[in-house]
């Protein structure tokens, strides 16, 4: 399998450089960064069109502007704690974040998150070429296949530098978007009347929990990745810093454009993110609507990006389990091109219905990963408590083995469990039937694989595993200490 970096490297030139490595180790000699870094990074990453998208699902569905920012303050706090755990694990084990998950399901075992993973990436990239093109579109009409793939070619470019350019990308982008957007809200507040559109506005928890339902998913989304971008990080890097600079970021742009996006579906008669953006801040500015849907676009390219990165690194992850491939260079461009082909080529070919059932995309996202970060989560704080044999992970005769039955199980009794609490467009389940549609799948959903976890793993060797760790850390830091 992925053989691992040998201690004595040379430590990096402050200078950015393209980024060589891919799913294998960063030795504690290579770390590098600022914790605060974590803020922007996720501000930006969450502060596009798609996540303002989010916040119109409660509106359509009739709730009321006040109980619409409710279920969203409550689903995004909810699905950004579970977010900022994992970037925990970044600094503490050095490592992208889905390879982790070698430990919890195996080697080869692990390919089933990974699967789910993958088309997490793929779909929401989908919908950003689409969306930005869409913005592009209200400026200079034309065809969306040349725009599709120069947003797609700029992504690529910035995910193969890699890791530090993603890092600035977003960090100076937030500065921008603040200045833009802050301008928007004032708009919207100034020329807008809350539930002007939404006939006979009121309270339901149907429609309360599939919006609370949607946020929390689409703040889980980001927990497949977040580590990717905090391994670089000091190995002594404080645990609550990082966590608490990757939950202001994340959940600050979640709440703001999440609870604008509730603002204008409730005030509007139809809607859209990039109409609605351009009917709200040409009414306060002539022109200024328009160069905030445009504005926009640098921003979608950006999680485009962070999106082609991550899957690369899931993909590689996926593959090297069942064929040596080594983590260079190469191999991360070949995986990121082979990513923006797929992307391009759905793009191209999906129907416009695709955009209309986001809501549906979010919430199947959200059923298939909310079993995965449950059991990462209690392997990480509760089980092992953030103490692994790096190399073993990478070892196909490691302690972790090939096929990790407990997560498994755990995976696939999380979603079972969840099944009769579904509510989506083409099936609800008999308890979600019961509460008129209500969704509350993911809460049965976290604790049932969380517990699950827990009890399956109660007889692990944690002594044995203790010695497998020390030989780890002799293997990895021993030579550069």
């Amino acid at each position: 399998m992925t053989s691992l970096p040998a201690a004595t490297e040379k430590a990096p030139s402050p200078s950015l450089k393209i980024e060589t490595r891919s799913i294998d180790y960063v030795p504690r000699h290579e770390r590098h960064g600022k914790v605060w870094h974590q803020g922007p990074f996720w501000f930006t990453g969450n502060f596009v069109l798609t996540t303002m998208v989010t916040g119109f699902t409660g509106a359509a569905l009739g709730l009321s502007l006040h109980y619409s920012i409710l279920a969203i303050v409550i689903g995004v706090c909810l699905g950004t704690f579970c977010m900022a755990f994992h970037a925990n694990q970044g600094p503490r084990m050095g490592l992208p974040q889905m390879i982790q998950s070698r430990a919890q399901f195996g080697l080869r075992g692990a390919i089933v998150p990974f699967t789910a993973v993958v088309f997490v990436y793929i779909g929401f990239n989908v919908f950003n070429v689409i969306l930005a093109t869409d913005a592009i579109n209200t400026v200079v009409p034309g065809a969306r296949a040349p725009w599709y793939s120069l947003m797609i070619i700029l992504a690529v470019i910035i995910a193969v530098v890699g890791h530090d350019l993603l890092h600035a990308v977003q960090r100076w982008l937030t500065y921008i978007m603040i200045s833009v957007f802050t301008v928007l809200t004032i708009s919207a507040l100034m020329t807008l009347q809350a539930d002007a559109a939404v006939a006979d506005a009121h309270f339901s928890w149907s429609a309360f929990l599939i919006q609370l339902s949607a946020a929390a998913g689409y703040q889980i989304s980001y927990s497949v990745y977040v580590s990717d971008y905090s391994r670089y990080l000091p190995h002594k890097t404080s645990s609550r810093q990082v966590i608490f600079w990757t939950y202001l970021g994340a959940a600050g742009s979640a709440l703001w454009l999440m609870s604008l996006g509730a603002f204008l579906a409730s005030a509007l008669p139809s809607p859209d993110a990039i109409g609605s953006v351009r009917e709200v801040g040409n009414q306060m500015i002539p022109g200024f609507g328009t160069f905030t849907v445009l504005i926009a676009v640098p921003a979608l390219v950006g999680i485009m990006a962070v999106n082609c990165y991550g899957a690369m690194l899931t993909g590689i992850s996926a593959i090297d389990g069942f064929l040596q491939i080594q983590p260079n260079l190469k191999s991360r461009v070949v995986g990121i091109a082979l990513v923006a082909v797929v992307i391009f080529l759905i793009a191209m070919n999906i129907p416009d219905s695709y955009l209309a059932s986001f809501n549906t995309f979010v919430l199947l996202m959200l059923y298939f990963l909310v079993p995965w970060t449950a059991v990462n989560l209690a392997d990480f704080y509760v089980v092992r408590k953030g103490h692994y044999a790096i190399s073993d992970i990478f070892n196909p005769a490691g302690i972790y083995g090939r096929w990790a039955m407990p997560g498994l199980i755990a995976y696939f009794l999380g979603l079972v469990a969840m099944i009769p609490f579904m509510s989506l467009s083409f099936y609800q389940g008999p308890v979600a039937q019961a509460l008129e549609g209500a969704d509350i799948a993911f809460v049965i959903g976290l604790a049932v694989a969380g517990v699950a976890y827990w009890a399956l793993t109660r007889g692990l060797d944690l002594d044995a595993e203790r010695l497998a760790i020390q030989a780890s850390e002799r293997q990895l830091e021993g030579a550069g200490q």
